[in-house]
């Protein structure tokens, strides 16, 4: 294929000419995400920025006719993003984060720690409604029934992600799944079935198709039968009660062969974001080997405390100002609820988590000594240092009052592990991406060179060419091998040898 750069307003060429042609050459911003094209194929809504850096946190929504200017549709400060053009051409779905923070001297803005608020854009008259009362959850890719008179998305509810539709004329919501981890595909035209990815924790995922109901759901693919070998540690969802009344969540991975009244082994693993959650799913994120430890004998434990999504905007919110607080009692509390069951051996434990997750071990090891050993991933460990130099200050000044200055330093240092190294003893395995500008590798340094001066076993590993997560193949069998080696070593005291 061929691409042309014409000026604005040259109009496109069809398909068959296998030319394309720059739509937005000529415009002061930059397109991002998947475009929506209007159902007569004359326009396409899009989202565009004002710049790719992240600290831009302004997304906007854009309608251009080929060949034409791009008209925006949002003034929202904050980020508009997802447009989906329903299929009689009347209305332009999509999801927006309002901010109505008053921004820096360099423009930028802290962005509001919200749910995604869905909301529709009347083509013909220009007016914007929000349509997000009643629904507590954050949307994702908003899809259109064929006949518009529903909008189906997806949301992660608990440990789930579900199917949930929007009726435009009742203005009602309605939950179409449960307890299912769904990726939502394409409507059929004549809008009587739909196709979606389907996943649990015992099968990876495989495309599906079924009624608009989600009912008798028909396997259509198998990506990986070879799974079907595997022996696997069973998943349990549990809960707990924590301090201050909240309830908390997360999923319990038992140990193959795991027989009652028996203790384990527990390994604790803290999720990242923290605006982030675990799910009961086949996946694992961050390569953290949840089935490589229950293969090996051990429990694994992923809580969602509070600051958690899928449990509500109040929930989510629940650890702004209080990093390493509500938070980090929510999972001791989870880990003694494990070893209340009689499952997880209170004199081996172990913890570990990958960026707001590294930050969690990091806090931890700083507070407890009731683990044998943890690994630290692309943690942050000094927050005063983190806010500048990472390349979101705008989220992290979210959750600590702001951003870092005379009134707010205090709180900055008062929730970084490294201000309480004096207290950490247990053996640290310390990770990283040695190219991460999210958390850049000043974090691994300064926790290690703190820790290698108080005479703590710790070791420092950093992966070349990485950035925030590991990509590459053999970095991430070397950091399965690596974190089971060292909290082997240390929390066992024996050799790592059968993990071969």
């Amino acid at each position: 294929m061929r691409t042309t750069r014409a000026s604005t307003g040259s109009g496109s060429s069809d398909v068959s000419s296998k030319e394309a042609v720059i739509q937005t050459e000529a415009a002061d911003f930059t397109v991002k995400g998947r475009p929506s094209w209007s159902p007569d194929g004359t326009r396409i809504a899009f989202t565009g920025a004002p710049t790719l850096w992240l600290r831009d946190s302004r997304d906007d929504i854009y309608v251009q006719s080929v060949g034409g200017a791009a008209q925006k549709i949002t003034e929202n400060p904050g980020a508009d993003r997802s447009p989906a053009w329903s299929p009689d051409g009347k209305a332009i779905a999509f999801l927006s984060i309002p901010n109505n923070s008053e921004p820096l001297p360099d423009g930028t803005l802290i962005q509001p720690l919200i749910n995604a608020h869905l909301t529709i854009y009347d083509v013909q008259k220009g007016s914007l409604r929000d349509v997000s009362t009643g629904f507590d959850r954050i949307p994702s890719n908003p899809r259109w029934t064929p006949d518009s008179r529903r909008i189906l998305f997806t949301a992660g509810d608990s440990v789930y992600r579900e199917v949930f539709a929007y009726d435009v004329a009742s203005e009602r919501y309605e939950k179409l799944t449960d307890k299912r981890f769904l990726g939502l595909g394409s409507v059929s035209a004549d809008g009587s079935r739909v196709a979606f990815t389907l996943e649990s924790a015992e099968a990876p995922a495989d495309v599906y198709v079924s009624g608009l109901d989600f009912s008798a759901p028909a396997k259509l693919s198998d990506v990986h039968p070879e799974t079907r070998e595997l022996e696997l540690g069973k998943t349990e969802v549990i809960r707990w009660k924590s301090t201050e009344g909240f309830e908390v969540e997360g999923v319990l991975v038992k140990p193959v062969g795991y027989v009652q009244g028996e203790r384990y082994p527990l390994m604790t693993v803290a999720h990242g974001g923290p605006t982030g959650a675990h799910h009961d799913y086949y996946r694992v994120r961050y390569g953290d080997g949840g089935q490589h430890w229950a293969g090996q004998g051990w429990a694994v434990l992923y809580p969602n405390p509070r600051g958690s999504t899928n449990y509500g905007e109040t929930f989510m919110r629940g650890n702004l100002a209080d990093w390493g607080g509500g938070d980090y009692r929510d999972i001791m509390a989870g880990v003694d609820a494990v070893i209340e069951m009689g499952i997880a051996d209170p004199d081996k434990l172990a913890f570990q988590g990958w960026s707001y997750g590294g930050y969690m071990t990091c806090w931890t090891v700083s507070q407890t000594t009731r683990f044998k050993a943890a690994m630290i991933g692309a943690g942050l460990t000094n927050l005063v240092s983190m806010y500048g130099t990472n390349d979101v200050p705008s989220y992290l000044g979210t959750f600590f009052n702001g951003t870092l200055s005379p009134e707010t330093e205090q709180l900055y240092r008062d929730r970084s592990g490294l201000t309480f190294a004096d207290n950490v003893t247990t053996p640290t395995l310390i990770l990283h991406g040695g190219n991460d500008q999210r958390v850049p590798i000043g974090q691994p340094m300064e926790f290690y060179r703190a820790l290698k001066d108080r005479g703590v076993a710790v070791e420092l590993v950093f992966y070349p060419r990485e950035g925030h997560g590991l990509r590459e193949y053999y970095h991430r069998l070397d950091r399965l091998k690596r974190q089971f080696e060292w909290v082997t070593r240390h929390a066992l005291a024996t050799s790592a040898a059968t993990s071969e």
